[in-house]
C-alpha cells in the first residue's frame, strides 16, 4: 500500500496512533485534522472523523480526494449483537449495512439505499484475513470474529432496538460510522475494512458497560492497527 487512511470516530481512538507517528504534517479540513506521516515504517493519514455517518462519509471522501489513499481502515468501538461476542473481543467487518435506512415503501429491502446496486458493502478480503491473523497474534487474550457490522445514527442501548437490528440484519456488532465509510469506499472503488472492539452489549447495560470498558476496547484496537499496518 502506498498510503493507508486510518479513521477513528473519537480522539481517544486515534491519539494513541498519532503518538506513534513520525514525520507528521497536519492539515485541517471540514473541522477535521488529517495527520499524515509514518507509522511502523508505512505512510499513513490518521484522522478523527467525529461521530455519526455524515462525519464519517465526509472524512472518507476527503481521504480519497485530497490524499488519494489506497485503502481505508476504520478503527473504533461497538456494541455486541451476538451473545458469543464478549466485551473486549474484536469484530472484523465482512460487510456493512445501515440499519436506519428505510426505503421499504419504494420496494427496497430494509437497509438498502435507493438506487444503489447493493444492500451491504463488502469489505476487502485480504484486509479481513490480515486483520484476523494479526489480531490473534497480538491480542491472544481475546477472541476475533469476522462478520457483518451494522451502522446507524443511534447509540443502541436497549434490548428492543438490539433485537430488532439482530433480527433484520444478522449483524455481529452495531456502531455509528462503519457503513458510511464503507459506502464511500465502495463508490470510489478502494478497499476498506472496519475493526470494532466491543465495549458493551448494546442492551440495557450499555450505558454502564461503555465507560468502564471503553479504554480497554480501544487498547485492543490500537494494538491491532499498529501491527496490521506493519504488514501492509
Amino acid at each position: 500500500m502506498s498510503l493507508i487512511g486510518i479513521i477513528g470516530a473519537m480522539e481517544e481512538e486515534v491519539s494513541a496512533l498519532k503518538e506513534q507517528m513520525t514525520e507528521v504534517s497536519v492539515t485541517k479540513k471540514a473541522g477535521m485534522e488529517f495527520c499524515r506521516g509514518m507509522l511502523n515504517g508505512k505512510p499513513v493519514v490518521v484522522v478523527r472523523s467525529g461521530i455519526g455517518k455524515v462525519n464519517a462519509g465526509i472524512c472518507t471522501q476527503i481521504l480519497v480526494d485530497d490524499y488519494h489513499v489506497d485503502c481505508v481502515i476504520n478503527t473504533g468501538i461497538a456494541g455486541s449483537l451476538k451473545s458469543v461476542i464478549d466485551i473486549g473481543d474484536i469484530v472484523v467487518s465482512t460487510d456493512t449495512v445501515q440499519h436506519d435506512m428505510n426505503a421499504v415503501g419504494f420496494g427496497y429491502p430494509l437497509g438498502q439505499i435507493p438506487r444503489m446496486d447493493t444492500l451491504a458493502f463488502p469489505a476487502d478480503q485480504k484486509l479481513i484475513e490480515l486483520a484476523c491473523q494479526v489480531c490473534r497474534e497480538v491480542n491472544p487474550e481475546i477472541q476475533v470474529y469476522a462478520g457483518r457490522v451494522v451502522s446507524g445514527d443511534q447509540f443502541v442501548s436497549d434490548k428492543e432496538s438490539k433485537e430488532r437490528i439482530k433480527t433484520n440484519f444478522d449483524g455481529f456488532c452495531t456502531e455509528m460510522e462503519g457503513a458510511a465509510i464503507a459506502q464511500a469506499a465502495y463508490l470510489n472503488g478502494i478497499p476498506y475494512v472496519v475493526l470494532r472492539a466491543i465495549s458493551d452489549k448494546a442492551d440495557d447495560s450499555a450505558t454502564v458497560d461503555y465507560p468502564a470498558f471503553e479504554r480497554e476496547a480501544i487498547r485492543h484496537c490500537v494494538n491491532l492497527v499498529l501491527n496490521m499496518v506493519k504488514k501492509l
